[in-house]
């Protein structure tokens, strides 16, 4: 493997050595890799293990390490094994940030891992998970308001570290000497919080990324529900929440931004005088500088939107005991009245194509339908009385015509009797 990397631009070269795997929220980058005496540090060494574990190790062997060696140190019982994340002099840097104090003891790398060495680590890793779900069920054996949120087992297994929450003081000593009993191990409870739980667990945000406490955050700082008001955010839990039921972190990013814009601004209770009407504050665009102004207290009624400077504007002439013809100096004013709630437009139902009704084919208007229904049973009515007519004038003529027709032959047999009589 050789020893340098060539950047594109053809300047210079890069060590290769600075850069490593990524090792979670606490990678570093040796960015005095390759530099002539950058391992004179004094032999000391990073040395991460699980998840947020770090710690600092001298080499009192002199072992050639380098990032991403494998290495077994000393612990207490026993023996555990990590990964070097940082050699040379900026160990050094890194130990003044982690406020490590001086008289502090620093344990020793024993060597690196040996193969009987790594069958033993992942023997006891294989544990973990089995032991949580097992504690978890002892704790709530023992009635404890605690929830085990993570099982750490030391590179030899003699020793394991059980990572829970609580909201209050819990009294564990029951449980120590329950789970020493159980596992046949040395157990040491360490308290974490809710952001330090969810980073060790990871998992995706709503921006699409992976969680901010998963991959480079070291610290939480705490977040109040002002960082929301100050960037105009709804007061929705749901959408203010994070994975560890929490105030995203992210809330913090932007609101010193947001603040500073604020500045600009004329304060919100302020109403705004012109010679038509009153106006009310409605809503800030704060990015962009806009303010929106109403008639109405409570809905927006005459909406007029107007820069700060225009706002500032009105609010001077107002204490002069002038009022200006219009609020947005003649442009107009939106005479609507649009709902109060600014997520109405973030719901998640106007993805959803809404199906059409298919209409059947030749269908006409009902009130039509029905006249036309109407008029084609009056049709239909007249021409059945006109049948029955004709036919009842045809059987009168029918009638009349046979009537006729008998009395004729009647007559002509009378006539034929009275000649056959006569001629007798």
């Amino acid at each position: 493997m050789e020893d340098n990397f060539i950047l594109g631009n053809g300047s210079d070269t890069i060590c290769y050595k600075g850069c490593g795997r990524g090792m979670g929220q606490l990678h570093s980058f040796d960015y005095l890799a390759g530099i002539p005496g950058e391992e004179e540090n004094g032999g000391y060494v990073e040395v991460q293990f699980k998840n947020t574990r770090k710690g600092f190790y001298l080499n009192s062997n002199n072992l050639p390490l380098e990032k991403g060696d494998i290495v077994a140190v000393e612990s207490n019982p026993g023996h555990d094994i990590g990964t070097v994340t940082m050699t040379g002099r900026l160990v050094a840097l890194q130990m003044k940030k982690a406020n490590l104090k001086a008289d502090a003891e620093i344990r020793r790398v024993y060597r690196k891992a040996r193969e009987a060495d790594m069958e033993k680590y992942n023997q006891a890793k294989a544990l973990e998970h089995d032991t949580m779900i097992r504690s978890r069920q002892i704790a709530k054996n023992l009635g404890l308001e605690m929830k085990i949120g993570d099982v750490e087992y030391q590179g030899d297994g003699a020793k394991a570290i059980f990572y829970y929450i609580a909201d209050g003081r819990v009294d564990f000593r029951q449980l120590i000497k329950d789970l020493a009993a159980a596992f046949h191990i040395r157990i040491e409870m360490k308290q974490i919080g809710a952001r330090q739980e969810a980073g060790r667990i990871g998992g995706i945000g709503p921006c699409g990324r992976e969680l901010c406490c998963s991959t480079w955050m070291t610290s939480f700082v705490s977040v109040s529900t002002g960082a929301a008001r100050f960037q105009d955010l709804s007061m929705n839990p749901q959408k203010l929440a994070g994975q560890c039921a929490k105030l995203k972190c992210c809330l913090n990013y932007e609101v010193d931004a947001y603040v500073e814009a604020q500045k600009r601004f004329p304060a919100r209770d302020i109403q705004l005088e012109t010679k038509d009407s009153t106006y009310y504050f409605f809503k800030a665009d704060i990015m962009s500088g806009m303010l929106s102004y109403s008639t109405d207290k409570v809905f927006a009624a005459n909406l007029v939107t107007i820069s700060a400077e225009r706002a500032l504007e009105v609010i001077k002439m107002n204490r002069n005991g002038e009022k200006p013809l219009n609020l947005d100096g003649g442009q107009g004013a939106t005479d609507a009245r649009i709902s109060s709630d600014i997520l109405d437009e973030g719901d998640l139902s106007r993805f959803d194509k809404k199906k059409k009704k298919k209409k059947p084919h030749h269908r006409e208007n009902p009130a039509k339908q029905q006249a036309s229904e109407q008029q084609a049973g009056e049709q239909q009515a007249g021409e059945q009385q006109q049948a029955g007519e004709q036919k009842q004038h045809h059987g009168q003529r029918h009638g009349h015509h046979h009537g006729h027709r008998n009395g004729n032959r009647d007559e002509n047999r009378g006539e034929n009797r009275g000649g056959q009589q006569n001629a007798q």
